[in-house]
C-alpha cells in the first residue's frame, strides 16, 4: 500500500485551516449553555467553551442518542460558524453513514458541516488536533472507532490544550470505548429515551439520559433527563417540558414513541426538502 495518501490529505486540510483563519474573527470565549437551567445552573452557565468534551455511548445501541446529543453541543457552540466532523472510516461499516437528512431533522445544516474521513485512529487524531487549533471554526467533533492504542492522556492533553488555545469547543464522541484518563473538561454519558409522542402520534422531540461522569470544575456526578428542540436549538429538561405541554391536549397522553435521532443509513431517498442536502469534504 502507499502511504503517502494521509499525509497528503493532512496538508489540505492544514492550508484549507490556515487561510480559514485568516478569513474569520477569533471564535468566542465564555461558556456553552444547554438552554436548560437544570444543566446550566449547576456547572455555572453551562460547559466551557474553550475545551475538550468526551461523550460515550455506553453501545452500539446509543450511540445514535450520544450522537445527537453531540451534535445538538455543537449546534450550541458553533453559532453560524462551520462545523468540522472527524470519522474513522470504519464507522461507516459498524454503523452507518451519516445522513444529511437526519441531521437537517435535529436542525443542523448539513452544508455547515466539513466532514474529514480518516482511514485509522492515527489519522482522526492528528486530524482533530489541527481543526482544535483553528479558530476559524465553531466546533470540532471527533470520532474515532473503539479503543485505538494511540489516543492516551498525552493525546487527550493536545487535543484539550489546541482548544483552550484557539477558543474552539471539541467534542469527542467514543463508542465501544472504555472511560480512560483524558484530559477532558467533561465527560458524559448518554442514552436513548423514548421521545414523547405529538399530535396525530407524530414523533416527539430526541430524548436523552445524560449522566455527568466527571466535572473538572469540581460538580460530582449527576443525571438528568434532556429534550432537545430542533426550533429553537435548545435543549430543555424533560419534566419541565411536560409541564409546559399541559394544555395541549391528548399529545401529552400518547404512549411514547421511539425516534431514531440521526438516521445513519444514507441509502434511501433523501426527505422532502433536504433533497440534495450533503457535506462539504475537507478529506
Amino acid at each position: 500500500m502507499n502511504p503517502k495518501p494521509a499525509p497528503l490529505a493532512l496538508a489540505d486540510l492544514r492550508r484549507s485551516l490556515a487561510e480559514a483563519t485568516l478569513r474569520t474573527a477569533p471564535a468566542a470565549v465564555g461558556r456553552v449553555s444547554f438552554g436548560a437551567p437544570a444543566l446550566d445552573e449547576p456547572l455555572g452557565g453551562g460547559i466551557a467553551r474553550a475545551a475538550l468534551h468526551e461523550v460515550y455511548a455506553p453501545g452500539t445501541a446509543d450511540l445514535a442518542a450520544a450522537t445527537g446529543f453531540a451534535v445538538g453541543l455543537t449546534i450550541r457552540a458553533a453559532h453560524l460558524r462551520p462545523i468540522l466532523w472527524v470519522r474513522q472510516d470504519v464507522l461507516d461499516a459498524e454503523t452507518g453513514r451519516l445522513h444529511p437528512p437526519g441531521l437537517a431533522e435535529l436542525g443542523l445544516d448539513p452544508s455547515r458541516i466539513l466532514l474529514v474521513r480518516a482511514r485509522d485512529a492515527q489519522d482522526v487524531l492528528r486530524a482533530g488536533a489541527e481543526a482544535a487549533r483553528c479558530s476559524a471554526l465553531g466546533a470540532v467533533l471527533i470520532e474515532p472507532w473503539g479503543e485505538p492504542r494511540l489516543f492516551d492522556l498525552t493525546a487527550s492533553r493536545r487535543l484539550a490544550l489546541a482548544a483552550e488555545a484557539s477558543g474552539v469547543t471539541t467534542v469527542l464522541l467514543r463508542a465501544s470505548a472504555r472511560q480512560d484518563a483524558s484530559a477532558a473538561r467533561t465527560r458524559w454519558l448518554v442514552r436513548a429515551l423514548p421521545s414523547r409522542a405529538l399530535e396525530a402520534n407524530a414523533p416527539g422531540d430526541p430524548a436523552f439520559s445524560l449522566r455527568l461522569l466527571r466535572d473538572r470544575g469540581g460538580l460530582g456526578e449527576r443525571e438528568w433527563r434532556v429534550e432537545w428542540d430542533r426550533d429553537r436549538q435548545s435543549f430543555h429538561e424533560r419534566a419541565a417540558f411536560h409541564e409546559r405541554a399541559g394544555n395541549q391536549g391528548r399529545a401529552q397522553d400518547a404512549a411514547p414513541l421511539s425516534r431514531p435521532l440521526v438516521p445513519f443509513p444514507a441509502d434511501g431517498p433523501a426527505a422532502e426538502g433536504t433533497r440534495g442536502a450533503g457535506f462539504r469534504r475537507a478529506v
